[in-house]
């Protein structure tokens, strides 16, 4: 079934396969999927074979997993040198077991075993956060690149910004609210364009309250905004908030300390362009 997949995705126009036994969700788990399969490691194996045997010629095959089932039952290594056999092109490693699923702190000495005995890219991914937190996994890992997760969602700069500090060791100001806003508008239209009116607004919900988290009103304004029942409503409502942001800054501003630490990522202040000298998102 693997191998038929892919091969459809490839005669679609997919450029690269990419398969997924890190995810830790119960309902995934639960149907032998996702990083169960961490536990059946002559399954791993045969999964891979297949699928590098059906389109392994045709486009890169590669594969994310997690360090282990649990703390007790660490295989990555041992896992990353069979698939490495079988011909996977790539591996991403996120930095806990199945049993911890987000909780704890990510722990890169698995990553960093992996990557050296591997000939193959290997990619470190679990808790990068901020600019220097990137620079301080792949100092650790000797990873060849990093991927990011829950800390994009609602922060797409991220990415920007640590492609900046890794270039140049400098952070980036804060991004300008007027941008944020064009990209949010961007967003919701492209999001109630595929999920329609009904779903699209209920959905999207979630992705203002990443956008706005740990800005000012931000919990007084999503508390309003789940009451709305339209994308007409709700799409003036994120631009009437981001209004109320440029009166305080022409960049984001944050008020919730706990969150600007996490986006600042070193505590330090920044004052570039801040008109009331709150400690700003990098």
């Amino acid at each position: 079934m693997m191998a038929e997949a892919a091969r459809y995705n490839v005669d679609r126009g997919a450029q690269i396969i990419d398969i997924n036994m890190g995810c830790p969700a119960k309902k995934v788990c639960n149907v032998a999927a996702g990083s169960a399969l961490l536990q059946n490691e002559p399954l791993v194996v045969r999964i891979v074979e297949a699928v590098v045997g059906a389109v392994g010629d045709r486009v890169p095959v590669t594969l994310k997993i997690r360090t282990g089932w649990n703390r007790e039952n660490r295989n990555a290594l041992r896992i990353a040198r069979m698939v490495e056999d079988a011909g996977i092109s790539m591996l991403t490693i996120h930095g806990r077991t199945r049993a911890d699923l987000y909780h704890g702190d990510a722990e890169y000495d698995t990553i960093a075993a992996v990557k050296a005995a591997l000939r193959i890219p290997v990619v470190a991914n679990g808790d990068i956060t901020t600019p220097q937190k990137a620079k301080q996994v792949l100092a650790l890992t000797g990873a060849d690149a990093i991927m990011i997760g829950r800390a994009a969602q609602g922060r797409p700069w991220l990415f920007r910004e640590i492609e900046h500090f890794l270039a140049t060791g400098e952070l980036l100001p804060s991004p300008e609210v007027a941008e944020i806003r064009a990209i949010m508008n961007a967003h919701l239209e492209d999001h109630y364009a595929f999920y329609g009116e009904f779903t699209g607004v209920r959905t999207a919900r979630k992705h203002i309250a990443w956008y706005t988290r740990g800005l000012r009103g931000a919990n007084l304004f999503r508390h309003r905004m789940n009451t709305l029942e339209t994308t007409g409503e709700q799409l003036a409502a994120v631009n009437a908030f981001f209004d109320e942001q440029a009166q305080w800054s022409d960049r984001l501003v944050y008020v919730d300390e706990a969150v600007a630490g996490d986006a600042q990522g070193d505590g330090k202040d920044e004052t570039n362009n801040n008109k009331k000298g709150e400690l700003l998102a990098a």
